[in-house]
């Protein structure tokens, strides 16, 4: 009976090795009374609140006693203990916990107490924020030389009577390391090559084949990736795309280098401010620009600010200190020693952060780096220095022209009304787009209506769409103009609204037909939004126009985009410009005089030096006849528009590479970065966790209970100061956490089941040398990710048959003692991606923006906001549809369903731990999700091409999902399904033909439909064992 007792003990609490029956049976603080005291004490006797002054969770107060006087504890004594008189009374005035409260002590819970008391009633500080212990030597098992991990998991199965497992069969074990490290199954080859093997230390060669793949540094980046609360939108309202990716392929380059981890956290919390940081160091803080984020009207600034740094601080609490810092936010943490100054002093080494409290629902938003390679850098230089050499020209050109200012010229009449033309067939030069989802397209006359010359561009939607064009030659706005467009709308599809947008230095320039409120942009009753009249009567061409002073463009302005925008309906568009009875000496096209006059005091794109100055003081400022020459050359080479041809075509030419070049830069990818404002807010601590309530003044500091910052010479602590505390010497937890979280990783559960609390209300470490021991190792050998999970791979913990008595698993069903191999299910996307891969179809491209997979329909839309760049979903095609699922576009308000199903994150929240369902709706999904029929077709294409004898595919077929051989009894049974299926669909060849043709890959033309078709349905049933969809 005590060795039953014994093992029950060990597998809720921890025993240090060497510890005797007895000792071990007697109460721990941490590990008995602390449960205790939080479950049903401290809610009126702990820090938050200390009814009749009394404390039970602090030593010196318990056996002080409150306001009575009378000590709750007295050491030895339980007799004289107020405690144990109070919870062993009947009298409801009297009993504690009160009977009000509905807490009921067990009798159990009663008698630990007591026995506790008895024992000396010993207090201890919480195990995770006591030192780092290296690990005892003493043995209860003598023996060979075994890894620390073995040496402890062996001893305490001792305690209680257990012993390992066997080692796994090769097979498994490949298998097993494969999934681990690299998220997909073994080769065929490969398991070849490690069952030959038989040399000593093939194990651990198979391991640093692993180690070495590509893929290893993809699945170790997807569980930190649930953690940094990584994804591809903003989260909040439109839930817009933003352009995060470079920050995913930066951990997973990380992982794939082997990165220390010290290196790794210092990266992440303030790569900005090492000295002379390199781009992957900035890409790396966008860690702490991954959180939810939103551009809604209405929103106040102040409280986002707050917001956004409560988020971060909170998980930086949560990703590193594995505690529930966010708890703090509105008062002192319940049970852990955080208080609200704790948390506020930690809060401002984020509330000072450079972003905007708005995401302007962009899909950059600033502070932002660009991802430019070496090549982009070199074609970049080449055009910057030919625009260069043609500047240079035209100003020569400009010297030489023959120039009178027509202003000066007595006698000039006003020309007729003339129209500039920047649409009529195709649009100008420039960058040309459509809003996504909604491609461009052009009609005839016989496809459609036109206005003039020989095509339209029609546009039909069911939502706001836009053409668009940005970085166009600069089209002169003349005094007087009018910006016109001609529209036919469809009788049968009416769109809600019409806009004409232009863009000068921003979108800010708008008018509106129709249903004004219909458009998101703008700001109403301004130039940014114009209401410009009711929507124009269809069936009929409309030329609408309005006068390019009422939506805020002047004389001079220079406009280089504009967009033709619809709410839904069918629209075909032509003819699109700009009008004016255009005088010469009022022209700022024509006189330099006037265009000098309209430009005083504006900043002129391009022009910079002496030059701007110039132009920007106005032609009535005195200048030298040297001066004004410049400018006239400058005026003659970049904007007369009767320059001679020559000029003319060189301007040409530069603004045609102008474009080019700004189109280059434009389309650079980007990426969101961490950086502090200038100067620092004050951080104070916020009342109630309320944004608008400051308390007491706080400057950036780390937790009071934990050790101090040091090194700051009475400066202010930054971000950087942080990231070295956190993986300091002194740290407590840090390398406990990191240890933990990877330990569950490789073994399914952490020594600390609770991976993301290691306060007093998480759990206690099932193995506490063992986390100390290998925390230790791992901070003194240099934070060595792959050294740390070598040492559990090449345990005999790890290598140990999943299979076990009924006698095992009825005393340790979770597996805490380890006394078996690991069994876990595997996860959303290694499932995929394990389906993609036997399949032959998976595309192994690494990095950039996210891929889009099948998916059901509607999943995007009903969630979707009109506007919103995210609104309709538009599936992948090719080779970017089959790519590995850490690529998967995430949208954090409708996230890939197939993803949810198997228990995937929206990643709105850091997850520290995935939770492992198992649901009817599953089973359904891999018999009928689309991507795993098309990749079980995949592998009877193959396995067909190899042979039509039935036993072989068989064979094959299951070696290459399993990486084992069928047995005799699964043989048969597959045998008999196979044949069956195959019968079937001979009667019925249109069902096999239909079935062979799921998804967007096609079967080779010349193959047997039938055999193909009972062969897909066998490799789909293999996909949908147990053994297959868990890593045994």
């Amino acid at each position: 009976m005590a060795r039953c007792l014994i093992s029950v003990g060990l597998l809720f609490g921890f025993v240090p090795l060497g510890f005797s029956a007895d000792v071990a049976l007697a109460p721990s603080f941490n590990r008995d009374i602390r449960p205790i005291f939080a479950e049903q004490c401290l809610s009126c006797h702990g820090p938050g609140k200390a009814n009749g002054g009394l404390r039970i969770d602090l030593e010196v107060a318990a056996k002080k006693g409150g306001k009575s006087g009378i000590p709750a504890v007295v050491s030895g004594k339980p007799d004289q203990s107020e405690l144990i008189r109070r919870i062993t009374s009947t009298d409801p005035s009297e009993m504690m916990p009160p009977p009000k409260s509905k807490k009921v002590l067990k009798d159990q819970e009663k008698a630990t107490l007591k026995d506790w008391i008895t024992r000396g009633a010993t207090y201890e500080g919480h195990w995770a924020f006591q030192p780092i212990k290296k690990p005892l030597q003493t043995l209860i098992k003598s023996g060979d030389q075994e890894s620390l991990i073995d040496r402890h998991l062996q001893n305490r199965l001792l305690i209680s009577g257990l012993t390992m497992r066997p080692e796994a069969s090769r097979e498994i074990l490949i298998r097993r390391v494969s999934f681990t490290l690299t998220g997909l199954p073994p080769t065929l080859k490969e398991v070849e090559q490690f069952q030959k093997d038989t040399a000593p230390g093939a194990y651990e060669r198979m391991v640093d084949r692993y180690f070495a793949s590509p893929r290893h540094g993809e699945e170790m980046a997807r569980p930190w990736l649930d953690v940094a609360r990584y994804a591809d939108t903003h989260g909040l309202h439109l839930d817009n795309e933003r352009q995060m990716w470079a920050y995913r392929d930066w951990v997973i380059r990380s992982f794939n280098s082997n990165m220390p981890f010290d290196q790794f956290t210092v990266n992440q919390i303030a790569g900005d401010l090492l000295p002379s940081p390199t781009l992957d160091q900035k890409i790396a803080t966008g860690f702490s620009r991954c959180n939810v984020t939103t551009g809604e009207g209405g929103s106040i600034d102040a409280e986002w600010i707050f917001r956004n740094a409560v988020e971060r601080t909170s998980t930086v609490f949560t990703t590193w200190l594995g505690l529930t810092g966010g708890c703090a936010q509105c008062h002192d943490h319940k049970f852990d020693p955080i208080t609200a100054k704790d948390f506020y002093s930690f809060y401002a080494f984020f509330h000072s952060a450079a972003d905007p409290a708005m995401d302007g629902n962009a899909l950059l938003t600033a502070p932002t780096v660009k991802l430019e390679t070496e090549e982009i850098k070199k074609r970049r230089a080449a055009m910057q220095k030919e625009l260069e050499e043609i500047r240079q020209a035209l100003v020569v050109l400009g010297v030489k022209a023959a120039y009178v200012d027509p202003s000066l010229i007595v006698g000039q009449s006003p020309q007729k009304v003339s129209e500039d033309i920047w649409f009529d067939d195709a649009f100008p030069t420039g960058r040309v787009f459509a809003s996504p989802g909604h491609p461009t397209e052009y009609v005839d006359a016989k496809t459609g209506q036109v206005f003039s010359g020989s095509k339209a561009l029609k546009r039909k939607d069911v939502g706001l769409a836009q053409d668009v064009i940005e970085d166009m030659p600069p089209k002169a706005i003349s005094a007087g103009a009018k910006l016109f467009a001609h529209v036919y709308i469809d009788p049968a599809d009416k769109p809600k609204t019409l806009m004409l947008q232009y863009f000068k230095g921003g979108w800010l320039h708008r008018a509106v037909w129709g249903d004004y409120d219909a458009i998101p942009w703008g700001k109403p009753g301004s130039t940014e939004k114009v209401k410009a009249g009711p929507l124009p009567e269809s069936g009929k061409w409309v030329r609408l126009e309005i006068e390019a002073e009422k939506l805020g463009l002047k004389a001079g302005d220079l406009v280089t985009g504009f967009a033709l925008t619809q709410q839904g309906g069918t629209v075909f568009w032509d003819k699109t410009g700009v009008s004016a009875s255009a005088n010469p000496a009022t022209d700022p096209g024509l006189s330099l005089l006037v265009w000098w006059k309209s430009q005083k005091g504006k900043d002129l794109a391009g022009v910079t030096g002496p030059l701007s100055g110039w132009i920007k003081a106005g032609p009535d400022t005195k200048r030298t006849d040297a001066e004004k020459a410049q400018v006239q050359a400058f005026f003659v080479s970049d904007i007369w528009k009767n320059a001679p041809p020559e000029l003319l075509k060189l301007r040409s030419k530069r603004i045609s590479l102008q474009a080019d070049l700004t189109k280059t830069e434009a389309d650079l990818p980007g990426s969101f970065v961490f950086a502090d404002l200038p100067q620092p807010r004050q951080s104070a601590v916020m009342m109630r966790g309320q944004y608008d309530k400051p308390g007491d003044k706080v400057e950036p500091n780390t937790p009071s209970f934990l050790p101090k910052l040091s090194g700051l010479d009475k400066r202010r602590a930054n971000r950087l100061d942080l990231a070295k505390w956190l993986v300091s010497p002194e740290q407590p937890l840090v390398p406990r956490v990191v240890v933990n979280r990877f330990w569950q990783q490789i073994f399914g559960t952490g020594l600390v089941k609770s991976s993301g609390d290691f306060g007093t209300q998480g759990d206690l470490p099932s193995h506490p040398e063992l986390l100390d021991g290998l925390a230790d190792q791992f901070r003194a050998g240099g934070w060595n990710v792959r050294e740390l999970l070598k040492t559990m791979l090449v345990s005999k913990a790890f290598k140990q048959s999943s299979e076990a008595p009924e006698s095992l698993w009825t005393l340790d069903p979770e597996n805490r003692l380890l006394g078996r191999g690991p069994r876990i299910r595997l996860d959303a996307e290694q499932i995929r991606d394990n389906a993609l891969f036997v399949g032959g179809l998976i595309t192994l491209d690494m990095g950039g923006k996210g891929t889009m997979p099948y998916q059901p329909a509607n999943i995007w839309e009903p969630v979707g906001f009109a506007g919103s760049n995210t609104q309709n979903y538009q599936q992948s095609k090719g080779d970017s549809l089959y790519r590995r699922s850490i690529y998967v576009f995430l949208k954090r308000t409708a996230p890939a369903p197939f993803m949810s199903n198997f228990d995937a994150p929206n990643r709105e929240t850091p997850c520290t731990k995935r939770e492992r369902s198992n649901t009817p709706l599953q089973a359904l999904q891999l018999m009928n999700d689309i991507q795993h029929v098309e990749a079980a077709r995949g592998l009877a294409t193959k396995l067909l091409a190899n042979g039509t004898d039935p036993l072989a595919n068989i064979r094959l077929g299951f070696k290459t999902v399993l990486a084992r051989n069928p047995t005799p009894p699964e043989e048969e049974a597959l045998l008999a399904f196979l044949s069956r299926e195959e019968a079937r669909y001979k009667i019925e060849p249109a069902a096999a033909g239909q079935l062979v043709r799921v998804g967007e890959s096609l079967p080779p033309k010349a193959i047997d439909e039938p055999k193909l078709a009972a062969l897909t349905l066998l490799v789909n049933l293999l996909l949908n064992l147990d053994e297959t969809v868990n890593r045994n």
